[in-house]
Formats: structure tokens, sequence, C-alpha cells
């Protein structure tokens, strides 16, 4: 366990073990999500890539700055996590917000390889915050804000689930000042002119995402220069829990090429 000094804010963050010529890939994640969101594919990915987990500012064990962030802020967190790391280039694999930070750091840094871009909006106009927003000291608000996340067919079919993550929500996830101030930063974020975005981009969707919808993501790859596109139509936005197989899959296989 280590932490990053962004200009004074720490960062935590993990990392796994891997080979000296391994390449490193960086999980990026969601609006008040702590690191728990990665736990299905950061075992996945660890041996084959050396793979870096971290909590936003506002998560976790990072500091949580009582202002609004900026886009700015959170690229000079992923900045500060691969300095600290030792790492020049990463893939970056990002959801929501994740998605953003992803976009905006290979725009305005040179450390992106690989982009992977999961439930990510192209603006902050198309983002729909409200079925992440939940106080994690409220069991009942984290249930429900789960539910929203994950579709009927799942949550009926893994009960047990929303259970494990509403427990992991609670001890990880951003206090309300912070989810909001997070908000502040994919709010002001534009990603256009994608033209100009040319690292290779796997933009994935969940066809029954309530944050952002299917055809956003869609259009994102779309409009990359280098853009593909996976759909799963019948997720919701936490695809990286529904469909962590076939995900890790696809994930080792684009990371690999």
């Amino acid at each position: 366990m280590s932490y990053a000094d962004a200009d004074g804010c720490a960062i935590y963050y993990e990392r796994t073990d891997a080979a000296p010529d391994a390449e490193t890939v960086v999980l990026i994640g969601e609006l008040g999500f702590g690191a728990w969101q990665w736990g299905w594919q950061y075992a996945a990915l660890a041996g084959l890539f050396e793979t870096i987990v971290y909590d936003h500012r506002g998560c976790g064990r990072s500091d949580a700055p009582s202002r609004p962030y900026s886009m700015r802020d959170l690229v000079g967190d992923l900045e500060a996590v691969m300095r600290d790391a030792n790492v020049r280039r990463a893939h970056l694999v990002g959801c929501g917000l994740g998605g953003c930070v992803a976009l905006a750091a290979a725009r305005h840094t040179s450390r992106a390889e690989r982009l992977t871009l999961i439930g990510t909006p192209v603006s902050g106009a198309a983002f729909e915050a409200s079925d992440l927003q939940a106080d994690p000291a409220d069991t009942d608000a984290l249930r429900d804000s789960t539910d929203g996340l994950l579709s009927t067919a799942f949550r009926e079919a893994h009960p047990d689930v929303p259970d494990r993550i509403v427990d992991w929500r609670a001890e990880e996830d951003a206090d309300p000042e912070a989810q909001a101030a997070q908000q502040a930063a994919i709010e002001e974020f534009d990603a256009e002119p994608l033209y100009e975005l040319t690292r290779p981009a796997l933009v994935v969707g969940g066809g029954r995402d309530s944050v952002v919808d299917a055809a956003e993501s869609r259009r994102l790859a779309e409009e990359l220069p280098r853009g593909e596109y996976r759909e799963y139509p019948e997720a919701g936005h936490l695809l990286t829990v529904e469909r962590s197989a076939a995900l890790n899959d696809e994930l080792v296989g684009w990371l690999g090429e």
C-alpha cells in the first residue's frame, strides 16, 4: 500500500507485482466509488500486467480536500500515482468519471497508451449521476443506488452480490460532499474535438446503463479515430461486475495486442 503526493493531496494506490518487462495498466474509478469497483478486473490482470488501482481524491484512503475538484486535479492525481510508481506510460482503463480522466490524460499528457472507456460520456452533459449518488452512512440509499446500477436479471441470479457491494461502498465510497466535489469535474468535462484523440480506444457500453446511455458510448467509439465498440446489451452501468468474465477476456486480448 502506497501514497502519492499530488500537490499536497495524498492519493492512495495499490500495485501488483509483474515481470520486469510487463506493461502497466492503471484502473481509474467511477464518481464516488472506492477501489472496490475493480476487484473483478484487478485479479484477472495481475501477473500479465503490472496493475495499479487507486482511490480518487475524496474516496477510500485518499485525502478529501473540501472544495470542488477540476478535471485538471484528477488528471494530476493520476500523474502523481504514475510518478510515484515510476511508470512513464500505461494503458488506462476507466469507468464513467474514470473514463473521462483517461480521455483528458490522453489529450493533455504523454502518459496514455491504449484506452479502455467503460460507460464513458463524450461530455458531462451526457452523464446522469443520480444512480451513483448515495451516502455511505445510509445502507438503504446504498442498496437503492446499487440496484439501479445492476440489471434486474443479474440481481435475481446473484442476490448476494449487491449485498457485498453495499458493504464495500459503506467502507470506501466518498461522502456526499466529496461526491459533489468530484461531480464538479465531470460537469465541466468535454472530450471534443474527438478527432484529436488518436490513441487506440476500446469503448464498452451496457445496453441497460442508466448513467451513460449506450448510444452515447457508441457515438464516442465512432468519432474517435481509432475507436472500437463493444456492447453488453443486458448489462447495467456496473458491467465490470455483471459481465466480468467476458470483459476480462476482452481486456486481456485488447491490452495485449
